[in-house]
């Protein structure tokens, strides 16, 4: 049997995909269904979820929810949902994260937004992702967890907000990839580079920097994300991080804001 034919158990494996409605989230999840592992589509947009279940290769296997994860009482909502719809969870991706905007400087961001940055992409993740693991403790079932960082977890972003944070996530890896892997829980990065989806409006000069020399697309992100989640291909990899970028991050390109 050719090792890549059964990535995933379909009878036992499940799946919650958070940001699921759009760039990114949306090209794993529906990736997931395709290989028959039935899961949940989260997302804050009600009409981004439908769509993205409906042009999935197996939109039966595709479970809407809808909700902000910048409060608490959504990430408990999330979990009960998950939990009534789908019974264990095995695998989870956070790849949620609210719009990113250009004026958002150090010397320009708000409270709001930079609260509401760090609630959805630390917070939430770190909420949803504790949950699952006690689930699976209890449970005494392995899984596979996949958190969506940034290579702005290292290099200045000029959005303090959203480079923070995806420090930050990129540690909470570290972290729980460490306290969970005795429980056979394994904790992993995605590292996207510049990939034209969902928040990120890329401009296609930014391609000549790119060794591949194009900008990515979500699609290029998913094969790897399902290969890191898959316990049968990665079973012996946690507290990783795998950067698919095309080689952007052989150069830092941006330059200081400018602030008056």
């Amino acid at each position: 049997m050719s090792l890549f034919s059964t990535p995933f158990s379909p009878d036992r494996d499940a799946a919650v995909v958070t940001g699921a409605g759009n760039g990114i989230g949306r090209a794993i999840a529906q990736a997931l269904v395709g290989e028959g592992v039935r899961t949940l589509f989260a997302d804050v947009r009600e009409d981004a979820v439908k769509a993205a279940i409906a042009a999935s290769a197996r939109p039966d296997l595709g479970v809407p929810w809808v909700g902000d994860l910048a409060e608490a009482s959504a990430c408990d909502a999330l979990l009960q949902h998950a939990q009534s719809t789908l019974g264990l969870v095995t695998h989870f991706v956070h790849s949620a994260s609210p719009p990113r905007r250009e004026v958002d400087h150090a010397l320009a961001v708000d409270e709001d937004t930079w609260r509401r940055m760090r609630a959805v992409n630390v917070d939430a993740g770190f909420h949803l992702a504790r949950g699952l693991a006690r689930s699976l403790i209890q449970a005494k079932t392995p899984g596979s967890f996949l958190i969506l960082t940034s290579l702005h977890a290292e290099t200045p972003r000029n959005l303090p907000h959203y480079s923070t944070s995806k420090a930050a996530l990129a540690m909470m890896v570290k972290e729980l990839a460490k306290s969970l892997g005795r429980y056979g829980i394994r904790v992993n990065a995605l590292v996207p580079g510049a990939i034209a989806a969902g928040g990120f409006v890329a401009d296609p000069a930014l391609a000549r920097h790119i060794p591949l020399g194009r900008l990515g697309k979500s699609d290029d992100l998913a094969p790897m994300a399902l290969t890191v989640l898959s316990n049968q291909l990665s079973g012996y990899v946690t507290g990783a991080a795998f950067v698919v970028d095309g080689g952007l991050a052989l150069t830092n390109w941006f330059e200081p804001p400018i602030v008056d």
